[in-house]
Protein backbone atom coordinates (compact mmCIF):
# COMPACT_ATOMS: atom_id res chain seq x y z
CA UNK A 1 0.00 0.00 0.00
CA UNK A 2 1.55 3.56 -0.99
CA UNK A 3 1.91 6.02 1.67
CA UNK A 4 -0.30 8.65 -0.04
CA UNK A 5 -3.55 6.74 0.00
CA UNK A 6 -2.90 5.52 3.67
CA UNK A 7 -2.62 9.06 4.57
CA UNK A 8 -6.19 9.92 2.45
CA UNK A 9 -7.83 7.09 4.03
CA UNK A 10 -6.11 8.45 7.25
CA UNK A 11 -7.77 12.09 7.10
CA UNK A 12 -11.31 10.68 5.89
CA UNK A 13 -11.32 8.38 8.94
CA UNK A 14 -10.72 11.63 11.37
CA UNK A 15 -13.42 13.77 9.78
CA UNK A 16 -16.01 11.13 10.01
CA UNK A 17 -15.61 12.58 13.67
CA UNK A 18 -14.37 15.71 13.63
CA UNK A 19 -15.04 16.76 17.69
CA UNK A 20 -13.48 14.37 18.46
CA UNK A 21 -10.23 14.24 16.81
CA UNK A 22 -10.23 18.19 17.35
CA UNK A 23 -10.52 17.02 21.24
CA UNK A 24 -7.75 14.28 20.85
CA UNK A 25 -5.24 16.96 18.97
CA UNK A 26 -5.88 19.49 21.66
CA UNK A 27 -3.95 17.83 24.21
CA UNK A 28 -0.61 17.75 21.53
CA UNK A 29 -1.69 21.54 20.49
CA UNK A 30 -1.45 22.64 24.12
CA UNK A 31 1.53 20.75 25.25
CA UNK A 32 3.65 21.99 22.12
CA UNK A 33 2.21 25.80 22.19
CA UNK A 34 3.49 25.49 25.83
CA UNK A 35 7.03 24.08 24.96
CA UNK A 36 7.45 26.48 22.57
CA UNK A 37 6.45 29.55 24.89
CA UNK A 38 8.12 28.22 27.54
CA UNK A 39 11.48 27.60 25.88
CA UNK A 40 11.10 31.15 24.35
CA UNK A 41 10.41 32.78 28.09
CA UNK A 42 14.13 30.88 28.37
CA UNK A 43 15.48 31.27 25.61
CA UNK A 44 14.80 35.58 26.28
CA UNK A 45 16.14 35.39 30.07
CA UNK A 46 19.75 33.33 28.55
CA UNK A 47 20.14 36.24 25.77
CA UNK A 48 19.07 39.27 28.39
CA UNK A 49 21.45 37.61 30.64
CA UNK A 50 24.11 37.18 27.62
CA UNK A 51 23.97 40.78 26.45
CA UNK A 52 24.34 42.25 30.01
CA UNK A 53 27.16 40.30 30.73
CA UNK A 54 28.66 41.96 27.42
CA UNK A 55 27.96 44.67 28.81
CA UNK A 56 29.66 44.51 31.91
CA UNK A 57 32.74 43.43 30.43
CA UNK A 58 35.07 40.32 30.46
CA UNK A 59 37.42 38.88 33.34
CA UNK A 60 36.02 41.64 36.05
CA UNK A 61 37.29 41.39 39.75
CA UNK A 62 35.37 44.36 42.12
CA UNK A 63 36.89 45.53 45.28
CA UNK A 64 34.96 47.03 47.47
CA UNK A 65 35.75 48.42 51.21
CA UNK A 66 34.50 46.56 54.33
CA UNK A 67 34.84 42.64 55.30
CA UNK A 68 31.79 40.50 54.78
CA UNK A 69 33.27 39.15 58.48
CA UNK A 70 34.39 40.31 61.26
CA UNK A 71 35.80 37.98 64.56
CA UNK A 72 33.47 35.16 62.61
CA UNK A 73 30.40 37.91 62.72
CA UNK A 74 29.30 38.65 59.38
CA UNK A 75 29.72 42.66 58.61
CA UNK A 76 28.26 44.95 56.08
CA UNK A 77 30.71 46.00 52.81
CA UNK A 78 30.72 49.00 51.15
CA UNK A 79 29.79 51.41 53.97
CA UNK A 80 33.99 51.91 55.25
CA UNK A 81 36.77 54.17 53.63
CA UNK A 82 39.28 51.68 53.42
CA UNK A 83 40.15 51.91 49.38
CA UNK A 84 41.91 54.94 48.21
CA UNK A 85 43.22 56.05 44.36
CA UNK A 86 46.75 54.46 45.34
CA UNK A 87 45.64 51.24 46.11
CA UNK A 88 44.37 50.79 42.26
CA UNK A 89 47.54 52.33 40.92
CA UNK A 90 49.63 49.71 42.52
CA UNK A 91 47.08 47.12 41.75
CA UNK A 92 47.92 47.78 37.86
CA UNK A 93 51.50 46.61 38.79
CA UNK A 94 50.67 42.88 39.15
CA UNK A 95 51.60 40.46 36.85
CA UNK A 96 47.78 39.06 36.53
CA UNK A 97 45.93 42.37 36.42
CA UNK A 98 45.55 44.26 33.14
CA UNK A 99 44.16 47.43 34.84
CA UNK A 100 42.59 49.08 37.64
CA UNK A 101 39.78 51.96 37.79
CA UNK A 102 38.97 53.67 41.07
CA UNK A 103 35.38 54.33 41.34
CA UNK A 104 33.67 57.09 43.27
CA UNK A 105 30.05 57.28 43.00
CA UNK A 106 26.96 59.71 44.11
CA UNK A 107 23.81 60.74 42.49
CA UNK A 108 23.93 64.57 40.90
CA UNK A 109 21.69 67.63 39.64
CA UNK A 110 22.41 68.00 35.87
CA UNK A 111 21.15 71.32 34.56
CA UNK A 112 21.71 72.60 30.91
CA UNK A 113 19.77 75.86 29.93
CA UNK A 114 16.02 75.98 31.69
CA UNK A 115 16.39 71.63 31.57
CA UNK A 116 17.48 69.30 34.25
CA UNK A 117 17.88 65.76 35.47
CA UNK A 118 19.07 63.72 38.23
CA UNK A 119 21.42 61.15 37.49
CA UNK A 120 24.19 58.99 38.83
CA UNK A 121 27.56 60.67 38.95
CA UNK A 122 31.07 58.29 38.69
CA UNK A 123 34.46 59.67 38.88
CA UNK A 124 37.53 57.70 37.44
CA UNK A 125 40.21 57.00 35.89
CA UNK A 126 40.90 56.59 32.13
CA UNK A 127 41.61 52.70 33.06
CA UNK A 128 37.73 52.18 33.08
CA UNK A 129 37.44 52.53 29.36
CA UNK A 130 39.53 49.44 28.98
CA UNK A 131 37.87 47.97 31.78
CA UNK A 132 34.15 48.05 31.00
CA UNK A 133 34.80 48.11 26.99
CA UNK A 134 32.89 50.77 27.40
CA UNK A 135 34.16 53.23 24.20
CA UNK A 136 33.19 56.49 23.53
CA UNK A 137 30.74 57.17 20.25
CA UNK A 138 31.69 60.75 19.92
CA UNK A 139 34.62 62.82 21.70
CA UNK A 140 37.27 61.52 23.65
CA UNK A 141 37.55 59.75 27.38
CA UNK A 142 38.96 61.48 30.22
CA UNK A 143 42.59 60.85 30.57
CA UNK A 144 45.87 61.00 33.16
CA UNK A 145 45.75 64.48 32.16
CA UNK A 146 42.16 64.97 32.81
CA UNK A 147 42.66 63.06 36.91
CA UNK A 148 46.34 64.97 37.35
CA UNK A 149 45.08 68.39 36.58
CA UNK A 150 41.40 68.03 38.75
CA UNK A 151 39.61 69.32 35.27
CA UNK A 152 36.06 69.88 34.89
CA UNK A 153 35.92 68.25 32.09
CA UNK A 154 32.76 64.97 32.05
CA UNK A 155 31.19 61.99 29.36
CA UNK A 156 27.65 61.79 28.77
CA UNK A 157 25.28 58.52 28.36
CA UNK A 158 23.01 58.34 25.88
CA UNK A 159 19.94 58.82 28.41
CA UNK A 160 21.41 62.18 29.56
CA UNK A 161 21.92 63.06 26.11
CA UNK A 162 18.40 62.49 25.49
CA UNK A 163 16.82 64.10 28.82
CA UNK A 164 19.41 67.24 28.85
CA UNK A 165 20.23 67.78 25.30
CA UNK A 166 17.54 66.74 22.91
CA UNK A 167 18.65 66.91 19.30
CA UNK A 168 21.24 69.24 19.72
CA UNK A 169 25.47 67.94 20.24
CA UNK A 170 26.45 67.87 23.33
CA UNK A 171 30.07 67.88 22.42
CA UNK A 172 31.89 71.55 24.27
CA UNK A 173 28.54 72.19 25.59
CA UNK A 174 28.56 73.66 29.76
CA UNK A 175 26.28 71.81 31.86
CA UNK A 176 26.11 72.13 35.64
CA UNK A 177 26.28 69.36 38.35
CA UNK A 178 25.21 69.81 41.86
CA UNK A 179 26.29 73.58 41.17
CA UNK A 180 29.54 72.76 39.43
CA UNK A 181 30.17 73.32 35.72
CA UNK A 182 31.56 71.03 33.32
CA UNK A 183 32.17 70.85 29.72
CA UNK A 184 30.68 67.44 27.93
CA UNK A 185 33.91 66.10 25.85
CA UNK A 186 32.35 62.61 25.17
CA UNK A 187 29.20 60.68 24.24
CA UNK A 188 29.86 56.99 25.92
CA UNK A 189 28.22 54.30 23.88
CA UNK A 190 24.83 52.85 23.92
CA UNK A 191 25.58 49.87 26.94
CA UNK A 192 21.73 49.37 27.98
CA UNK A 193 19.92 47.92 31.23
CA UNK A 194 22.52 45.96 33.97
CA UNK A 195 21.50 42.54 35.09
CA UNK A 196 19.87 44.78 37.50
CA UNK A 197 17.55 46.34 35.16
CA UNK A 198 18.85 49.43 35.90
CA UNK A 199 19.38 51.73 32.84
CA UNK A 200 23.67 51.97 32.70
CA UNK A 201 23.66 54.83 29.89
CA UNK A 202 21.89 57.15 32.88
CA UNK A 203 25.49 58.35 34.17
CA UNK A 204 27.97 61.01 34.22
CA UNK A 205 32.10 60.41 34.42
CA UNK A 206 33.90 62.84 35.37
CA UNK A 207 37.86 63.26 36.56
CA UNK A 208 38.33 61.03 39.89
CA UNK A 209 40.43 63.78 41.58
CA UNK A 210 37.51 66.09 40.29
CA UNK A 211 34.62 64.04 41.48
CA UNK A 212 36.48 63.42 45.00
CA UNK A 213 37.09 67.13 45.66
CA UNK A 214 34.41 69.26 43.89
CA UNK A 215 31.40 66.67 43.66
CA UNK A 216 31.69 64.70 46.57
CA UNK A 217 33.91 65.68 49.33
CA UNK A 218 35.64 61.99 49.74
CA UNK A 219 39.34 61.29 50.20
CA UNK A 220 38.17 57.55 49.43
CA UNK A 221 36.62 55.73 47.09
CA UNK A 222 33.61 53.80 46.97
CA UNK A 223 34.91 50.74 45.13
CA UNK A 224 38.25 49.49 42.55
CA UNK A 225 37.30 47.75 39.37
CA UNK A 226 39.90 45.31 38.34
CA UNK A 227 40.68 43.18 35.08
CA UNK A 228 42.60 40.30 34.20
CA UNK A 229 44.82 39.61 31.81
CA UNK A 230 42.91 36.52 30.82
CA UNK A 231 40.69 33.78 31.96
CA UNK A 232 42.84 31.60 33.11
CA UNK A 233 44.91 34.23 35.51
CA UNK A 234 41.46 35.34 37.40
CA UNK A 235 42.18 33.14 40.21
CA UNK A 236 45.94 34.46 40.39
CA UNK A 237 44.54 38.29 39.85
CA UNK A 238 42.28 37.50 43.02
CA UNK A 239 45.28 36.27 45.19
CA UNK A 240 47.42 39.10 44.14
CA UNK A 241 44.57 41.81 45.19
CA UNK A 242 43.85 40.32 48.65
CA UNK A 243 48.06 39.97 48.84
CA UNK A 244 48.97 43.34 47.87
CA UNK A 245 45.82 45.40 49.58
CA UNK A 246 46.65 43.04 53.06
CA UNK A 247 50.42 44.65 52.94
CA UNK A 248 49.30 47.97 51.57
CA UNK A 249 46.47 48.05 54.67
CA UNK A 250 48.94 46.56 56.95
CA UNK A 251 46.57 43.83 58.02
CA UNK A 252 48.28 41.51 60.36
CA UNK A 253 48.27 37.70 59.50
CA UNK A 254 45.07 36.85 60.77
CA UNK A 255 43.07 39.50 60.63
CA UNK A 256 40.23 40.30 58.85
CA UNK A 257 40.58 41.62 55.76
CA UNK A 258 39.20 45.41 55.40
CA UNK A 259 38.02 44.82 51.62
CA UNK A 260 36.12 42.63 49.91
CA UNK A 261 36.48 41.16 46.49
CA UNK A 262 34.76 39.27 43.99
CA UNK A 263 35.29 37.56 41.13
CA UNK A 264 32.41 38.55 38.20
CA UNK A 265 33.37 36.54 35.70
CA UNK A 266 32.45 33.36 38.41
CA UNK A 267 29.25 35.12 39.54
CA UNK A 268 28.22 35.88 36.08
CA UNK A 269 29.20 32.50 34.75
CA UNK A 270 27.06 31.08 37.67
CA UNK A 271 24.48 33.08 36.81
CA UNK A 272 24.11 32.05 33.30
CA UNK A 273 24.26 28.49 34.06
CA UNK A 274 21.51 28.99 36.22
CA UNK A 275 19.53 30.07 33.52
CA UNK A 276 20.43 27.40 31.20
CA UNK A 277 19.03 25.16 33.88
CA UNK A 278 15.78 27.36 34.37
CA UNK A 279 15.31 26.91 30.55
CA UNK A 280 15.33 23.57 30.47
CA UNK A 281 13.18 22.80 33.95
CA UNK A 282 10.44 25.18 31.41
CA UNK A 283 10.81 23.10 28.68
CA UNK A 284 10.72 19.70 30.58
CA UNK A 285 7.76 20.99 32.53
CA UNK A 286 5.59 21.83 29.58
CA UNK A 287 6.33 18.75 27.79
CA UNK A 288 4.55 16.34 30.62
CA UNK A 289 1.21 18.14 28.68
CA UNK A 290 2.95 16.46 25.45
CA UNK A 291 3.05 13.07 27.27
CA UNK A 292 -0.91 13.60 28.28
CA UNK A 293 -1.48 14.10 24.61
CA UNK A 294 0.19 11.22 23.56
CA UNK A 295 -2.06 9.36 26.13
CA UNK A 296 -5.35 10.78 24.54
CA UNK A 297 -3.86 10.28 21.27
CA UNK A 298 -3.55 6.40 22.53
CA UNK A 299 -6.85 5.88 24.34
CA UNK A 300 -9.14 7.32 20.99
CA UNK A 301 -7.15 5.00 18.40
CA UNK A 302 -7.97 1.88 21.13
CA UNK A 303 -11.77 3.43 20.75
CA UNK A 304 -10.95 3.77 17.21
CA UNK A 305 -9.75 -0.02 16.61
CA UNK A 306 -13.02 -1.32 18.25
CA UNK A 307 -15.41 1.00 16.42
CA UNK A 308 -13.90 -0.31 12.94
CA UNK A 309 -13.47 -3.85 13.77
CA UNK A 310 -15.90 -5.06 10.89
CA UNK A 311 -14.22 -2.54 8.72
CA UNK A 312 -10.64 -4.16 9.12
CA UNK A 313 -11.78 -7.54 9.38
CA UNK A 314 -13.14 -6.77 5.30
CA UNK A 315 -10.36 -5.13 4.21
CA UNK A 316 -8.40 -7.71 5.34
CA UNK A 317 -10.93 -10.19 3.33
CA UNK A 318 -10.06 -7.88 0.09
CA UNK A 319 -6.63 -8.72 0.73
CA UNK A 320 -4.84 -6.22 2.90
CA UNK A 321 -1.81 -7.19 5.16
CA UNK A 322 -0.86 -7.27 8.45
CA UNK A 323 1.54 -4.39 7.90
CA UNK A 324 -1.05 -2.38 5.64
CA UNK A 325 -3.33 -2.41 8.66
CA UNK A 326 -0.53 -1.75 11.07
CA UNK A 327 0.28 1.76 8.75
CA UNK A 328 -3.65 2.86 8.47
CA UNK A 329 -3.74 3.15 12.27
CA UNK A 330 -0.14 4.26 12.67
CA UNK A 331 -0.37 7.32 9.85
CA UNK A 332 -4.13 8.09 11.84
CA UNK A 333 -2.63 8.86 15.29
CA UNK A 334 0.87 10.62 13.42
CA UNK A 335 -1.70 12.72 11.42
CA UNK A 336 -3.64 13.49 14.73
CA UNK A 337 0.14 14.19 16.53
CA UNK A 338 1.73 16.00 13.54
CA UNK A 339 -1.49 18.77 12.80
CA UNK A 340 -1.99 19.54 16.61
CA UNK A 341 1.80 20.04 16.43
CA UNK A 342 1.54 22.07 13.73
CA UNK A 343 -1.50 24.39 15.74
CA UNK A 344 0.72 24.08 18.70
CA UNK A 345 3.82 25.97 17.16
CA UNK A 346 1.88 28.51 16.04
CA UNK A 347 -0.16 28.88 18.85
CA UNK A 348 3.40 28.90 20.98
CA UNK A 349 5.22 31.79 18.82
CA UNK A 350 1.84 33.72 19.04
CA UNK A 351 2.18 33.76 22.41
CA UNK A 352 5.44 33.96 22.62
CA UNK A 353 4.86 37.30 20.73
CA UNK A 354 2.46 38.59 22.70
CA UNK A 355 4.37 37.96 25.69
CA UNK A 356 7.18 40.08 24.31
CA UNK A 357 4.59 42.63 23.01
CA UNK A 358 2.42 43.74 25.89
CA UNK A 359 5.06 43.44 28.34
CA UNK A 360 8.98 44.08 28.99
CA UNK A 361 10.04 40.84 29.26
CA UNK A 362 11.51 39.72 25.73
CA UNK A 363 11.13 36.27 24.61
CA UNK A 364 13.23 34.38 21.74
CA UNK A 365 11.56 31.57 19.84
CA UNK A 366 14.63 29.41 18.18
CA UNK A 367 14.39 27.64 15.50
CA UNK A 368 15.81 24.39 17.58
CA UNK A 369 12.44 24.51 19.82
CA UNK A 370 10.50 24.64 16.58
CA UNK A 371 12.01 21.81 15.08
CA UNK A 372 12.12 20.66 18.64
CA UNK A 373 8.64 20.24 19.22
CA UNK A 374 7.55 19.18 15.96
CA UNK A 375 9.76 16.03 16.37
CA UNK A 376 8.60 15.95 19.35
CA UNK A 377 5.21 15.47 18.38
CA UNK A 378 5.71 13.53 15.87
CA UNK A 379 7.55 10.60 18.31
CA UNK A 380 4.59 10.77 20.46
CA UNK A 381 1.80 10.14 17.51
CA UNK A 382 4.01 7.02 16.59
CA UNK A 383 5.13 5.72 20.43
CA UNK A 384 1.27 6.08 21.53
CA UNK A 385 -0.15 5.39 18.07
CA UNK A 386 1.98 2.12 17.49
CA UNK A 387 0.15 -0.11 20.65
CA UNK A 388 -3.47 0.53 19.02
CA UNK A 389 -1.80 -0.02 15.35
CA UNK A 390 -0.60 -3.06 15.99
CA UNK A 391 -3.27 -4.45 17.91
CA UNK A 392 -5.13 -3.64 14.82
CA UNK A 393 -3.23 -5.79 12.57
CA UNK A 394 -3.23 -8.75 14.53
CA UNK A 395 -6.83 -9.45 14.73
CA UNK A 396 -7.87 -12.50 13.16
CA UNK A 397 -10.16 -12.01 9.92
CA UNK A 398 -12.82 -14.33 11.15
CA UNK A 399 -13.62 -12.94 14.68
CA UNK A 400 -13.27 -9.19 13.02
CA UNK A 401 -16.14 -9.68 10.52
CA UNK A 402 -18.26 -11.15 13.04
CA UNK A 403 -17.74 -8.41 15.43
CA UNK A 404 -20.66 -6.73 16.16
Amino acid sequence: MFILPTIKIAFRGLRVNKMRSGLTMLGIIIGVAAVITMLAVGEGAREYLAKSIASLGSNLILVIPGSTTSGGARMGTGNTNTLVPSDAQALEGESAIDAAAPMVRGVGQVVFQDRNWNTAVMGTTGSYERIRDWPVSEGRFINRQDVDGMTKDCLVGTTVVQEIFGDEDPLGRIIRINQVPFTVVGVLQKKGQSLMGQDQDDIIITPLSTAMSRLFGKTSVNAIMVKGKSDSLMNHAVEQVKTLLRQRHRIPEGGDDDFSVMNLSEMLAAAEAQTKIMTMLLGAVASVSLLVGGIGIMNIMLVSVTERTREIGIRMAVGARERDILLQFLVEAVVLSLTGGVIGILLGVGFSTAISEFSRFQTSVSLFSVLLSFAFSAAVGIFFGFYPARKAAGMDPISALRYE
